[in-house]
């Protein structure tokens, strides 16, 4: 297995003190809530808030903002302790963006995490892979009763007396892997992307599978290739809607690509001269798949990729 990388993935790192052990404080979180100092992480149907402008950024609101005193308490939600302040997420109801600030707009994070300060990013992803959660449990799995958070906000429980089932914030694990043989890259590319981009090979892992086992079977499903030698890379919280991407590099045990499941368009292998001239377009640069592709050719190549003039980013 080898080390961790040395700078984390976009929207990971220590990014603030989880503090799990308060959420069990209902009085505590009572007075944290009420504290001048508490900050609140606004979420309306999914989006986060920014400031406006070319100096991107996260909104934090106060407890006096209107818009965190009128919200209904049981969408408030402990996230920890942000530079140094205790930090809740409000998600914001209503089907029209609320008017919090003249300078603030609601705004999709999937594109904008790599602008952010990475602790801004990675407490905005955290706040949108909760709101997700929540609005996908708001009834009982069990006996179909309203469900009620608790513990901060990160469980939920059925207000059914008789059935009280517990449950708690899911995730997604998928694996996304980095296939070579050496002096080329294994990648490919779906219908819907933009013209020309191709990224890693990815899939979602499966019941009573292994992350190994999930390696192997996704790269030869979507392309045909046997791989080994699977070495864990990295991870990244994908809150898009609520993924968790496993990173892994592989080696080849042969080349000739075979399109199985119709996954993808098109797969083929590139080297790092096919990369360095723009043949294909790189997958975002705050993915983790751009950070498997950036990892293998900077290991081969006399020049860094993000310094490489004809690399199209």
């Amino acid at each position: 297995m080898s080390s961790s990388p040395k700078r984390p993935n976009i929207f990971s790192g220590p990014y603030l003190d989880r503090s799990s052990h308060l959420r069990e404080r209902a009085g505590w979180l009572t007075q944290a809530g009420r504290d001048p100092q508490a900050q609140f992480v606004a979420v309306w149907q999914a989006h986060n808030l920014f400031r406006r402008g070319d100096a991107l950024g996260a909104i934090l609101l106060e407890g006096s903002h209107a818009a965190v005193r009128t919200a209904d308490p049981d969408q408030l939600v402990f996230l920890g302790m942000f530079r140094g302040r205790a930090s809740f997420l409000v998600e914001l109801q209503g089907d029209t963006p609320p008017d919090i600030d003249p300078q603030a707009e609601f705004r999709e994070l999937r594109w904008l995490g790599a602008q952010l300060p990475s602790d801004e990013a990675g407490l905005l992803a955290y706040a949108r892979a909760l709101v997700l959660w929540r609005e996908r449990h708001r009834f009982c799995g069990v006996c179909g009763a309203p469900t009620r958070g608790t513990r901060g906000g990160h469980v939920l429980v059925c207000t059914n007396e008789d059935c009280r089932t517990e449950q708690f914030p899911r995730i997604d694990p998928a694996i996304i892997v980095l296939v070579s043989d050496g002096a080329r890259a294994l990648l490919g590319r779906q219908a819907s992307w933009p013209a020309g981009r191709y990224s890693t090979i990815a899939g979602f892992v499966e019941p009573g599978e292994s992350l190994e086992d999930a390696v192997l079977r996704e790269v030869h499903e979507e392309t045909g290739i046997n791989v080994d030698d699977v070495r864990y890379h990295s991870s990244q919280p994908w809150p898009f809607p609520s993924s968790l991407m496993l990173g892994f590099t592989a080696q080849a045990r042969d080349h000739a690509i075979t399109l199985k499941d119709g996954e993808l368009e098109d797969a083929r292998w590139f080297s790092r001269e096919d990369i360095a001239s723009g043949t294909i377009a790189m997958p975002s640069s705050q993915s983790i798949s751009f950070r498997l592709i950036e990892d293998w050719y900077d290991s081969g190549a006399a020049r860094p990729l993000r310094e490489t003039p004809g690399v199209r980013l």
